[in-house]
């Protein structure tokens, strides 16, 4: 079995790739924006309940997107948090986590 440390993991994931064993893996669309949102949060210093309060979006809507529940955050809900932070939509994807997502069948 295979494992990897904890910088190693947090390394992947903010260059856009997750690991199953020893297989490295791309992340799909919904995992690099969840992954968009917690780093934007960090780099802000701010909590996701105050994410939701600066950007009008439901703590439901965000958990959710965080959890996995919804795989893919609407436009007008990714534009709503990035007015909440002060940033554009072309700020929220210019980062490394965009890069060689996953290709995602339906």
């Amino acid at each position: 079995m295979s494992y990897i440390n904890s910088k190693e993991l947090i390394f992947s994931i903010a260059n856009g790739y997750h690991f199953l064993g020893s297989e490295v893996i791309p992340l799909n669309i919904g995992e690099a924006v969840k992954e968009r949102i917690l780093e934007l949060c960090q780099e802000q210093n701010i909590s996701i309940n105050k994410l939701c309060n600066m950007s009008g979006v439901t703590q439901s809507t965000v958990n959710n997107i965080i959890s996995g529940r919804n795989r893919s955050a609407t436009v007008s809900t990714i534009k709503k948090l990035c007015d909440g932070l002060g940033i554009t939509i072309e700020e929220f994807f210019h980062s490394d986590l965009f890069k060689d997502l996953e290709q995602e069948l339906k």
